[in-house]
């Protein structure tokens, strides 16, 4: 499972020195991946404490930012603990889930990228 964090990372300095950036996925580090894709969704969701983003999959690449609150990620069956400022990525049909821990909801921002000649994905039964 890739989790990414700013806490891991050293900031680059941008914007003729004025703008310290920390990257989670520098720019065109993605290209091939996500070649052909076009920009499925860009949401933000919560999930209430004691609810769970139940195991589904989809064909996109997808991305969670933890905003607030705590969780467990799982991706194919691995397990990660995540907190705010985590970036995790999700591959294409890859079965995921979300639960929160800890008493409160987790709140992400999310953003996928759909797989070229991906079927139209019904996200209210997904």
């Amino acid at each position: 499972m890739d989790v990414r964090s700013i806490v891991d990372r050293e900031p680059e300095v941008e914007h003729n020195g004025t703008v310290p950036v920390w990257y989670l996925v520098h720019p065109r580090e993605l290209k091939e991946l996500t070649d052909g894709g076009f920009v499925e969704l860009i949401n933000e969701f919560e999930v209430a404490a004691g609810g769970a983003v139940f195991p589904h999959s989809h064909p996109t690449h997808e991305w969670y930012l933890v905003m607030s609150g705590r969780g467990v990620m799982t991706v194919d069956e691995e397990e990660r603990p995540v907190g705010p400022g985590d970036l995790v990525y999700i591959p294409p049909d890859q079965v995921h889930s979300l639960r929160p821990v800890g008493g409160g909801a987790i709140h992400c921002f999310c953003f996928a990228v759909g797989v070229k000649g991906a079927a139209v994905v019904d996200y209210k039964t997904h």
